[in-house]
């Protein structure tokens, strides 16, 4: 192997060998277990982000470890058409080249053209996620919009519409006026900012008075343009202020609308004035308030929201009605939303009905993609019904199963579902699923998979004209048939058979309710077994936490925090990073701000640190919790370790290549430290396979790290080496057998997490091992055997390192140079301890550099000694002659002073109360943690400068 591990020089070309190879798909043998992921498919125009590194590292984990457990298994790849964000790339694309915009293109060469860049542009991140290892079966590739997947998002539309689980309805929507679509909730950028409170006066009808004599009722908004749309004004039916005026009337001001007082819980006595206006067509709240109270509906707002030049009437239903005229006043009619703000606002303040304006902090909904303020607005739209289909949804996870992992998530699925609303399913977009529903000239909808087919249906000859409805699909929609669309439905498909329902989902809390519940609910609608049981879609919801830096802030482009997984893995130089982070930033002076912060955190630019650091990284940090923290160090901790893997696999290889390894048949002898660290090993294959086993990849990674790093690199390399260097044949043949086979099955275990590394070196030391094969992932993983747990051999080496780490923490202590030989008294030695002394004599002499132990005779008088106790074994070193008394404690007081003053600054900063106000949580934690180093520090150094002083 090469002097030095370099990750660039093996990743690339030995992913595109196993690739090449088929090494990823399925085996095929249908009379073994399968095991099948879905993953999560990404938007065709996404790129790789630090979350899609987090999952897939897990997801891949958990399919490499499952094929070498000899599964059938399939991890399906494929990428979501994703409506809204692609169509705005190639508008964007259009108008920066060709100055044009989609209507000039018209709707079907716009799609042409969107399919164009889809070919040439689109999929980019199935590339990128080659770079993480991901083991995906490539020639199953999917795409939400293609043919067969295609097919079936139309025949559950047609089936759920013949079942009367869809319908078309006129209802409250998020409305993006740019983008002149209805969004999802998930699509909803919600914005604390700074705002206004205005506070209106509705004069009371027909001479009605409030409780303390008011002629008026006052109430409170902070979108006062709406209020042309009011129908009501609601106050607390417990409010002795006002429920002596319920069922009365006030007189809309501005407009001269009638419009009753309502009781309704939704108004709080202990907020605002107590009195809430009613706008049904204009806010999600009120909306429910006039359901209940069978308001009409006013809607004043134009899809551009702006003030219409008539208003909409309709009922509490959605249907036109005409309880109200449509007459707004002219002033209104054509303006801007927030123009219209200012004149209403105006209006009102020259009629004396302004009572007074108010500072007030708002919650303000943002389109994530438009970047413009959403407007609740009522349209026309096509739902699903969900509670018939959540029933069965709900009783699958009460049942046990579908298990979320970690399971607290359940109640986070249970209270969304056991509420759930209609799913508005339709969007205002050329990109996407075409609904399959046509209209004809008197407004009469017709569902079905064509044209053809609705007119055979419901026997329209051909001369009635019918013309397709122009909305399309939710891509949650399409994307909630991913794990059986995928695999040939509605035909039963020898895949769907084989494959479904699938294993594990793998994904992040947010989309618990957006996708997670709606593929349960469409998946066990319409999958059923063969006795007519529904089919869940998976077995496990394994639910991931969020990643964020290392301050504890969420990772954001506007915040000039967020880290390119693929930058960590192969290096950028600091120049190229600053112009990556601020490029396409609009504001300089933002710019300028994380320029600064950026060459300040990365001076010289990011290291490449390998694939395999960075997914041993990814599995480290994948805790239990909603939120973590990503850590460069932790990075950079986990390249060493790759480093130490490498160094400690070039070590056995030299002691091994072209020597008796045992294979043999040869006399082999096995020493304490073979036997020990065999059965550290099997200890190490039974814990790592139990957190994988129970999605706990960071014990997992903990694991592995503490055998590999701390019992066979540091431990049982070195005490291989007075065998390996002076021993004879036998137990030189059976240290060399423990290694290989050792390192051997150590590479196999690690190949899920790290499968570069593992494979490099596996092709070298397998046969060694007298293993064969063309790759370490189809080879079979390890397993637990207790026989090779020698219980008694693992209780003396631990013996025996507890008395090397004796006399190094001594050598430490007092300065002792770690080659100078020394003399060791012993006190209190019990029968097992003079055994394991006699037995293990050469590795103690080795190890710890002993010149002479002796054991004291009962009354027999040390002199001034350094002491340790191991067990009720007393190991003494004396001093006479090892250290000059005067300078080591003249260095120890240096450094006493040093740590003293550092925890002096330290615990100042944790006093000030604004830097403990003001700094991140991250922040104060991290100071806590180095001021109780730092304790811990100052208190050994004066145990030591006591036991010096008492020499």
């Amino acid at each position: 192997m090469e002097k030095t591990y370099n990750p660039q020089s093996i990743e690339q070309a030995l992913y595109q060998h196993w690739e090449s190879q088929g090494y990823f798909k399925p085996h095929g043998d249908t009379s073994k277990d399968s095991y099948t992921i879905m993953i999560p498919p990404p938007n065709v125009t996404g790129s790789l982000h630090m979350g899609h590194a987090f999952q897939q590292t897990i997801m891949d984990t958990l399919i490499r470890y499952q094929r070498m457990q000899g599964k059938n298994t399939l991890w399906q790849v494929g990428t979501d058409h994703a409506g809204i964000a692609t169509q705005m790339v190639v508008e964007r694309k259009i108008a920066a080249e060709e100055g044009k915009t989609k209507h000039d293109y018209g709707r079907d060469a716009f799609t042409d053209k969107i399919w164009e860049w889809k070919q040439q542009s689109g999929g980019a991140i199935t590339q990128q996620m080659r770079r993480l290892g991901d083991s995906l079966d490539w020639e199953r590739e999917r795409f939400t919009m293609d043919a067969g997947f295609s097919n079936a998002v139309q025949e559950v539309f047609v089936r759920l519409f013949d079942e009367g689980l869809i319908y078309r309805g006129k209802r409250l929507v998020n409305w993006d006026p740019k983008l002149h679509t209805a969004i999802s909730d998930l699509e909803v950028e919600n914005k604390e900012q700074q705002g206004k409170m205005w506070h209106l006066r509705y004069p009371l009808a027909d001479g009605a008075t409030t409780s303390d004599g008011l002629s008026y009722l006052v109430v409170a908004t902070t979108r006062p343009e709406t209020m042309l749309g009011d129908t009501g004004v609601a106050v607390n039916p417990d409010d002795p202020r006002y429920n002596n005026l319920i069922g009365k009337e006030v007189l809309l001001p501005l407009v001269n609308r009638r419009i009753p007082i309502i009781g309704d819980e939704h108004a709080d006595m202990e907020k605002g004035t107590g009195c809430v206006k009613i706008t049904p067509a204009h806010d999600f709240n009120d909306y429910e308030v006039g359901k209940r109270h069978q308001l009409p509906m006013i809607n004043v707002l134009t899809l551009n929201a702006d003030i219409r030049q008539q208003a909409e009437v309709f009922n509490s239903n959605g249907e036109p009605c005409d309880a109200y005229d449509n007459v707004i006043p002219e002033v209104y009619r054509g303006l801007e939303r927030f123009a219209a703000r200012d004149a209403i606002v105006s209006a009102f303040e020259q009629a004396g009905l302004l009572v007074k304006i108010e500072d007030h902090p708002n919650t303000v909904p943002y389109g994530d993609r438009g970047g413009v303020i959403i407007e609740p607005m009522l349209t026309d739209q096509w739902y699903v019904r969900t509670q018939p289909l959540a029933e069965e949804a709900i009783r699958a996870v009460e049942d046990g199963e579908i298990k979320f992992v970690p399971q607290q998530y359940e109640n986070m699925y249970f209270s969304w579902m056991r509420d759930i609303q209609d799913w508005c399913i339709s969007r205002q977009l050329w990109w996407g699923h075409r609904i399959p529903a046509w209209y004809d000239d008197a407004g009469n909808v017709y569902v079905g998979r064509s044209e053809d087919e609705v007119r055979s249906k419901h026997h329209l000859a051909q001369d009635v004209s019918l013309r397709q409805d122009d909305d399309v699909l939710d891509t949650w929609f399409s994307s909630g048939l991913w794990t059986f669309g995928t695999l040939g439905w509605p035909e039963q498909t020898p895949d769907l058979a084989t494959f479904h329902p699938t294993d594990v989902l793998v994904t992040g809390f947010d989309i618990i309710f957006f996708w997670v519940a709606r593929m349960i609910m469409l998946t066990m609608h319409f999958m059923k077994d063969e006795n007519g049981k529904p089919q869940v879609p998976f077995k496990t919801v394994y639910v991931t936490g969020l990643i964020r830096d290392e301050n504890g802030a969420k990772m954001s482009k506007s915040k000039g925090n967020v880290l390119d997984p693929l930058d960590m893995v192969d290096g950028i130089d600091l120049e190229s990073l600053v112009a990556k982070r601020t490029g396409n930033m609009m504001q300089p002076q933002l710019a300028k701000q994380i320029e600064k912060a950026t060459r300040k955190t990365f001076t010289n630019g990011i290291e490449a640190h390998g694939t395999d650091a960075m997914r041993f990284t990814l599995s480290a940090i994948a805790s239990t919790g909603r939120d973590i923290s990503w850590d460069m160090q932790r990075l950079e901790g986990y390249r060493n370790f790759c480093n130490k893997l490498w160094n400690a696999s070039r070590y056995v290889l030299i002691q091994a290549e072209e020597q008796d390894c045992g294979q043999q048949g040869s006399e082999m002898v096995f020493s304490l430290a073979d036997r020990w660290i065999q059965g550290q090993y099997q200890l190490t294959v039974k814990a790592f396979r139990e957190a994988l086993d129970n999605y706990r990849f960071d014990l997992a990674a903990q694991t592995v790290y503490e055998f590999t790093w701390n019992q066979f690199c540091d431990w049982y390399l070195e005490l291989t080496k007075p065998i390996l260097f002076k021993g004879n044949p036998a137990s030189q043949c059976g240290t060399r057998f423990t290694l290989v086979n050792v390192l051997e099955s150590l590479l196999r275990l690690m190949h899920p997490i790290m499968p570069y590394i593992t494979e490099t070196i596996w092709q070298r030391v397998a046969p060694l091992a007298g293993q064969s094969g063309d790759s370490i992932m189809l080879q079979a993983f390890p397993e637990f055997d207790e026989q090779k747990v020698d219980a008694t051999a693992m209780a003396d080496l631990e013996w025996l390192k507890q008395f090397i780490l004796a006399i190094r923490n001594i050598r430490g202590e007092m300065d002792i140079s770690p080659n100078k030989p020394l003399s060791v008294l012993l006190r209190q030695v019990n029968a097992t301890d003079q055994r394991r002394l006699d037995d293990n004599a050469a590795f103690l002499a080795s190890l710890a550099k002993l010149e002479q132990v002796r054991v004291l005779e009962n009354d027999e008088q040390a002199p001034a000694s350094a002491t340790a106790l191991l067990g009720e074994m007393e190991i003494l070193i004396p001093m006479a002659g090892l250290i000059d008394k005067e300078a080591e404690l003249a260095r120890i007081e240096k450094q006493l002073d040093k740590a003293s003053q550092d925890l002096g600054r330290v615990k100042g900063k944790l006093s000030n109360a604004s830097f403990v106000d003001k700094a991140p949580a991250a922040v104060i934690d991290k100071e806590r943690a180095k001021q109780a180093e730092l304790e811990l520090t100052v208190d050994k150094l004066r145990q030591q400068q006591a036991t010096i002083t008492a020499l």
